[in-house]
């Protein structure tokens, strides 16, 4: 791709038609011209000019404008807020005042008294970086050298389902595109044959805020995420029920595609037939890619075993579904980056609150049923990336939408829901191994050294995807939308290696 090709990938879509009478609009006679244009949704509908990378594949991949280590993420998401001084964040000054009172924020600005609770999880400092690690995670603990850990985060919800999409989107309404999407759009995918945006659920069920958080949004359909199932047959209705042999079913998509092609260039920048075109394309390219590319069988018993997969059902508590289906995605994730799926997100915990890390009913019992169920999965993910040497490009994420409030809350010792300061992790893709940044008042409570709201977040996980966040843009609605928003962010240098 030459310069001026890189150039043109900066998304700023500076000579579209739309963007430039927008730009009129600053003049008294470009204000009327606007308001009748605007009238007519002119301006409800994305810039011809920014709606596909390439008209003929809009996830045909390009390389990035940074030179960023990682080419796929894995994002580990800990649906219902895991409690950060129970599992990284050691404070021994909550534990020292446990049963104290304080008046910390409960909600937003509904500040009162409440009793602290201190962590019983025993904490020790592990590797030759001496981070922080509780015993809820003993197999992840081997694996502190290799992750950075910001303690110091903030967001601004209460609400897990306004929580996730903010994560999820940088917005806490629903309607804009996912991190995953902005990932598609500006890298696209190094697989034609498989989706390039994977996102997994827990057998319990979704997140609250359900399918917002692997949407497009005001993007191209192409870029929102697909769902493979957590059990059955992962993609519903990939094989064809017809009985038609794979020539006669390509012939038939290639006539039906050629079709919507004629119908599409009346209709320039309809995304929604563009992403259909390349949906017969792909489910044609999945029913023989995806068979191969899910076959855990394939992987030897070692691995199998180190992820989990062939453990039972527990006993020790009713919620607990131990390691297996979680590590069955762990590795189903390892196997789609392996093949060039550039964005795949795992949901952890499904339902409500003791079904995922929603531990109003008592932290302490939610730690037992959700750390042993992540605990070898992610040890043995993060094992098996560095044992192929697909670490170093592939970023893995892990946090939920929130952390947890230092008081206790209820009869069983429950924590309430804290965006005030949580913690995330990551490791790979270009990442400061062995680092913890930031820090969290001595109570855990409120993000005090080295804040960053999760828009910082994004800006970093785009950097190190080789992604520019100021650069990266989509013209909608008369603006230049990023997945940072309009408030100024900045990349977390110190978790850079």
């Amino acid at each position: 791709m030459s310069t001026s090709d890189a150039s043109k990938r900066s998304m700023l879509c500076a000579g579209s038609r739309r963007e430039f009478l927008w730009q009129m609009g600053a003049g008294f006679g470009g204000l009327a011209l606007t308001g009748l244009l605007d009238a007519e949704g002119f301006f409800s509908r994305p810039a011809i000019a920014a709606t596909l990378p390439s008209a003929e594949n809009p996830l045909a991949p390009r390389p990035p404008l940074l030179p960023g280590k990682a080419k796929s993420c894995i994002f580990l998401f800990m649906y219902g807020g895991p409690s950060q001084m129970d599992l990284f964040d050691y404070k021994p000054e909550l534990n020292k005042r446990h049963g104290q009172t304080a008046n910390l924020e409960q909600r937003r600005r509904d500040v009162r008294p409440g009793t602290l609770l201190g962590s019983k999880r025993v904490f020790r400092r592990h590797g030759r970086s001496g981070q922080w690690c509780s015993d809820a995670l003993p197999e992840l603990a081997k694996h502190m050298d290799k992750l950075a850990v910001v303690k110091s985060l903030y967001a601004d919800s209460f609400a897990h389902g306004s929580a996730m999409i903010q994560m999820n989107s940088g917005r806490v309404v629903q309607g804009w595109p996912s991190v995953g999407s902005w990932m598609a759009y500006g890298l696209g995918s190094d697989n034609a044959n498989l989706p390039g945006y994977v996102v997994m659920l827990d057998p319990r069920g979704g997140p609250i805020s359900g399918a917002a958080n692997w949407s497009s949004g005001f993007m191209p359909a192409a870029y929102q995420g697909t769902v493979f199932r957590a059990a059955g047959n992962p993609i519903l209705n990939l094989e064809s029920a017809s009985g038609r042999s794979p020539e006669s079913q390509l012939d038939l998509i290639r006539t039906l595609n050629g079709l919507n092609q004629s119908h599409m260039a009346s209709r320039p920048g309809y995304s929604e037939l563009q992403a259909r075109i390349a949906s017969y394309e792909l489910a044609f390219q999945l029913q023989r890619t995806a068979p191969e590319a899910l076959d855990l069988s394939q992987e030897s018993a070692g691995t199998l075993e180190g992820y989990g997969i062939n453990e039972s059902k527990p006993d020790y508590h009713p919620l607990a579904l131990g390691p297996a289906p979680f590590g069955r995605q762990c590795l189903t994730a390892r196997r789609l980056v392996e093949r060039g799926v550039r964005f795949v997100q795992i949901y952890h915990g499904g339902g409500h609150q003791q079904q995922n890390w929603d531990a109003h009913f008592g932290v302490e019992e939610n730690l037992k049923i959700h750390g042993p169920e992540i605990d070898r999965p992610i040890a043995a993910l993060l094992t098996d990336l560095e044992r192929r040497g697909l670490l170093e490009s592939t970023l893995v994420v892990w946090g939920g939408e929130f952390g947890r409030q230092a008081l206790s809350q209820g009869d069983k010792d429950g924590r309430d829901h804290n965006p005030k300061g949580f913690t995330y992790w990551m490791a790979g893709g270009g990442v400061k191994p062995g680092t913890s940044y930031g820090e969290t008042d001595e109570l855990g409570h409120e993000a005090a050294v080295d804040r960053h709201h999760i828009r910082d977040l994004h800006a970093t996980i785009l950097h190190l995807m080789g992604m520019d966040h100021q650069k990266l843009t989509y013209f909608y609605g008369g603006l230049n939308q990023k997945l940072t928003g309009v408030v100024e962010a900045e990349v977390i240098r110190g978790l850079l290696a």
